[in-house]
């Protein structure tokens, strides 16, 4: 059985999501580098192993990530996802897992990368906002999309109710994604771009492309 681990910072409503969804794999573990996370209580109380490594404790983002990629190891995972991690990754990092290591971002890349991008989006105007799964690579929220989900941003929308809409789909769309990569339907070529079987549905207007 393939495993994956699951990496937070937060609350891990997408990790709740995610393991909501039963894959076809195991969570061998979820590790946060915040001890207050409140994500490991809940990981805990599924009965799943938590590790925290706290990078205050480290005195460069290198040393931390090379920590980090310590206790990764130990699991062997087949797919690391990110839910909510908000550390910058080191290129030695990134490309230690290349391919394997997954992110949800909460726009439709390339608009909006970063941070706080709810408010990008309200600021820019646009009418349409949403989540991007993408593969991550050592450019920030730059790696190669794999699905993205759209919703409409009305009138009446602020930071709250836009991210709110945004977030229904992200906890759609994360595990339809890591569904498919770990069932083998998507992958990512040695050329950089991804792969996509004809088992996949493409055919989704607002969901491109929809997994089932």
């Amino acid at each position: 059985m393939k495993s994956y681990v699951i990496l937070i910072s937060g609350r891990g409503s997408n990790m709740d999501a995610l393991l909501d969804a039963n894959l076809p794999g195991q969570c061998a573990a979820v590790i946060s580098n915040k001890p207050d996370a409140a994500g490991i209580a809940i990981a805990a109380k599924r009965g799943i192993a938590t590790r925290v490594l706290d990078h205050r404790g480290f005195a460069s983002r290198e040393a931390f990530d090379e920590a980090l990629a310590g206790i990764v190891d130990e699991y062997a995972p087949h797919l690391i996802l990110l839910a909510g991690f908000m550390r910058i990754l080191t290129t030695p990092f990134v490309e230690r897992y290349l391919g394997r290591l997954l992110n949800i971002h909460p726009s439709l890349l390339p608009a909006f990368p970063g941070v706080h991008t709810h408010a990008q989006a309200l600021d820019a105007g646009v009418r349409i906002h949403g989540c991007t799964v993408h593969y991550v690579t050592p450019a920030l929220d730059g790696g190669p999309i794999i699905a993205q989900a759209a919703v409409p941003v009305l009138g009446c929308d602020d930071v709250t109710t836009l991210s709110a809409r945004v977030l229904k789909e992200e906890h759609r769309l994360y595990p339809a994604v890591a569904n498919a990569v770990l069932r083998g339907q998507v992958g990512l070529s040695d050329t950089g771009r991804v792969t996509v079987t004809e088992e996949v549905s493409l055919t989704e207007a607002l969901h491109a492309p929809h997994f089932a």
